[in-house]
């Protein structure tokens, strides 16, 4: 598979905002999403951030993204499923995918909520001893995107009608939807429940293995091993890469000093959830295509959702995506789509 070009190309955003006047922040965002399409990237991507200044509501926002928008898919990376309830939640995913026409590629994950024992009573007033943070959270919105049915009664009711679906059903939503794990373990379910896998620039070291690139390569093997189609199961890599091509010196030079600032934490596993870090790519596209192909994992894929550095301007992140689309990309043997 790693002879194989790059054949979807995506981008990651934060959608950072000033919290004393938010609409600029995110108008940013949705004109970066616009900018994507027209350069023809295939995907993309929001993050999900909880009580911070960046986007904590991605299905609201890529609802307008599909009102702006005809062709790029458009996805989240990560929805964290702790905040969420999984029947609400498939209710908005397959609205939303609905207004896209199919093109909606939901990432979840699972476990507690960030910072827990300080938001439980907030978050769950009721039931915070009894949440099931697990695996099962991820599998009661799969069968609720599948259209499995979530209650004994459907049928008419005086004049009202009700389905024992989540409704709207969107048909293929399902099979768009990914999970983004960093361990072997999540790899693994990812692979058992025919999900496709998100990897990203944070993975958690193994037993044995230490350094990010054999780490996640492990963790695609794991996965691809457990999937019903195996090798050709979908994975998509995120990595944070900078491109220089069109760059000013200014704007090189900040992303050298951004760059230099957070390659320390790369070199040994941080804390103890022993959480392992890849280092950032900034250069010419030239130089950042030929250290991806020295990249094990890299060699396992064919698309890609390249994160954007969240503290950048918006000038900086139109820069990278055209240098991404005009250059990396096709030093990738990707294509742009018209």
């Amino acid at each position: 598979m790693g002879a194989e070009p790059l054949r979807r190309l995506g981008f990651l955003t934060i959608g950072l905002f000033d919290p004393d006047d938010p609409r600029p922040g995110h108008e940013s965002t949705l004109e970066v999403i616009e900018l994507g399409e027209r350069l023809g990237f295939d995907s993309a991507w929001v993050r999900h951030r909880h009580l911070q200044h960046g986007i904590s509501s991605p299905v609201a926002l890529l609802a307008a993204a599909t009102q702006r928008t005809s062709r790029i898919a458009l996805g989240t990376a990560v929805i964290p499923l702790g905040w969420e309830n999984p029947i609400r939640l498939a209710e908005d995913l397959a609205t939303v995918d609905v207004l896209s026409g199919g093109r909606l590629n939901p990432g979840v994950s699972v476990g507690p909520p960030m910072h827990y024992d300080r938001l439980k009573d907030a978050l769950y007033p009721d039931t915070a001893d009894v949440e099931d943070f697990s695996y099962r959270r991820a599998e009661r919105l799969l069968s609720a995107l599948r259209g499995e049915k979530v209650t004994g009664f459907s049928g008419t009711e005086g004049i009202e009608v009700f389905s024992d679906r989540v409704e709207p059903h969107a048909a293929g939503l399902s099979e768009r939807l990914w999970y983004g794990g960093g361990s072997l373990r999540s790899a693994q379910w990812a692979g058992e429940q025919g999900l496709n896998f998100l990897t990203s620039n944070v993975v958690r070291a193994g037993e044995t293995e230490q350094d990010f690139d054999s780490i996640q390569l492990a963790q695609v093997l794991r996965f691809r091993e457990h999937h019903p189609l195996g090798d050709r199961a979908r994975v998509s890599q995120g990595l944070v890469v900078i491109p220089t091509d069109s760059a000013t010196p200014a704007q090189r030079a900040k992303y050298e000093e951004y760059v230099a600032g957070r390659t320390p934490r790369t070199a040994e596993p941080q804390g103890p959830a022993r959480v392992v870090y890849a280092r950032d790519l900034v250069g010419t596209s030239a130089q950042i295509a030929e250290r991806l192909s020295e990249n094990a994992a890299f060699q396992q894929v064919t698309e890609v959702a390249f994160a954007l550095p969240f503290t950048f301007e918006h000038e900086d992140h139109v820069q990278i995506l055209t240098d991404v689309a005009t250059h990396l990309g096709p030093a990738l043997g990707w294509r742009p789509t018209a």
